[in-house]
């Protein structure tokens, strides 16, 4: 399924889109915070407590989400934990989450020790927030920073050393290089992150990068630092040093980004429009209520940002404890409302297109 291209996130046209729509809810009538003229979403209120961790990318997102459903829905305890990706789904495994966030899919092997976990059903994806991953620089006396995949390749596999190297000058004839060594910062966790980050890189420049795809970082040298905040807080430490992040993390450390080739032969800045491109391509490759997505970092789209991210929720279709399931249901609902994702465009953030939102609200619907 082509998901539909949905332009300018951050402004009023999406207000007037996505704002104005309440998501749905069991209630008889809108829960607190709620008014009758619909104009903010129905909520599903629970009491009770649920614990999930994973994805740091994800973090801003969640606390946003836990703190406006907490205002709604008196007697809730709500604690995710951003722990990594790879640390979430182990412990979702492990029955101590009640759900996972996580920037790639369950990997095959991992699949069905996270159905055991599902008493009549199977764990599935739910596709939260679009996060563009941004490449941060600290580079004295440099801006406008722009990149080809295979010279960011050789910049993270220690091929290339210097800032004035002769494949960064020739991304950027204009620019004035010095010869400052290149410290690349990485995540030191296993992280989803890292994971789309290595699968674009070796599908965009596979000459250049030979380590594959991975949730844990392959490649010699470098710095490693746990967490996106981590990442960023090294980068904007060091002169001399790039990193790769999530999108807010990028923007709350007021690091420089770099503008990075697409498929169109463009350098693309990162913004909510030009990563939304990017997402217009992608196709669902889960089944039912599993929505995983396959995203093209190859994208021809004019204007396009290629290095994006769809961060999940992976939790139980069926099978959820009787005093947990009310609760993730609420929360998650919440978290796929129109008034959900409208939240997130001030926080680095690309709200889901509508005909993935609407899919992802109906599955956590779903969920028993």
């Amino acid at each position: 399924m082509k998901l539909q291209r949905y332009g300018a996130i951050a402004g009023l046209a999406l207000a007037a889109t996505l704002g104005l729509s309440a998501c749905g809810s069991d209630n008889n009538g809108p829960a607190s915070g709620a008014s009758a003229s619909g104009s903010a979403a129905a909520v599903d209120c629970a009491t009770g407590t649920v614990n999930a961790q994973g994805s740091s990318a994800q973090k801003n997102a969640m606390a946003e989400w836990i703190k406006a459903y907490q205002q709604k829905c008196q007697g809730t305890t709500i604690n995710y934990e951003p722990t990594g990706s790879g640390a979430g789904i182990q412990a979702f495994i492990a029955g101590t989450a009640d759900f996972a966030g996580s920037d790639s899919a369950l990997k095959p092997e991992e699949q069905p020790q996270a159905d055991a976990k599902c008493a009549g059903g199977k764990a599935i994806h739910l596709p939260m927030v679009i996060g563009p991953v941004a490449v941060a620089y600290n580079v004295s006396g440099v801006d406008n920073l722009q990149l080809k995949p295979a010279t960011l390749a050789k910049i993270f596999a220690g091929k290339v050393t210097k800032w004035d190297d002769a494949a960064i000058k020739a991304d950027n004839p204009d620019a004035k290089l010095p010869s400052t060594t290149i410290q690349t910062v990485h995540r030191s966790d296993e992280s989803g992150t890292t994971d789309n980050f290595t699968n674009y890189l070796s599908k965009t420049a596979e000459a250049d990068w030979t380590l594959g795809k991975a949730k844990a970082w392959k490649a010699p040298g470098g710095t490693g630092a746990k967490g996106s905040d981590g990442v960023a807080s090294r980068v904007k430490g060091a002169d001399g040093s790039i990193g790769y992040m999530e999108w807010s993390f990028a923007e709350n450390a007021g690091l420089k980004m770099s503008k990075i080739g697409n498929g169109n032969g463009e350098f693309a800045e990162l913004t909510a429009e030009a990563a939304g491109k990017t997402i217009a391509g992608a196709t669902v490759e889960g089944q039912g209520d599993d929505l995983k997505l396959k995203i093209d970092y190859n994208t021809k789209e004019a204007g396009a940002y290629p290095i994006v991210l769809a961060t999940y929720e992976i939790v139980c279709s069926k099978g959820l404890a009787a005093d947990k399931l009310a609760l993730v249901k609420g929360l998650l609902g919440y978290a796929a409302s129109a008034e959900g994702q409208n939240s997130l465009t001030d926080l680095g953030y690309a709200p889901l297109p509508e005909t993935v939102r609407t899919k992802v609200e109906t599955a956590v619907k779903n969920l028993s």
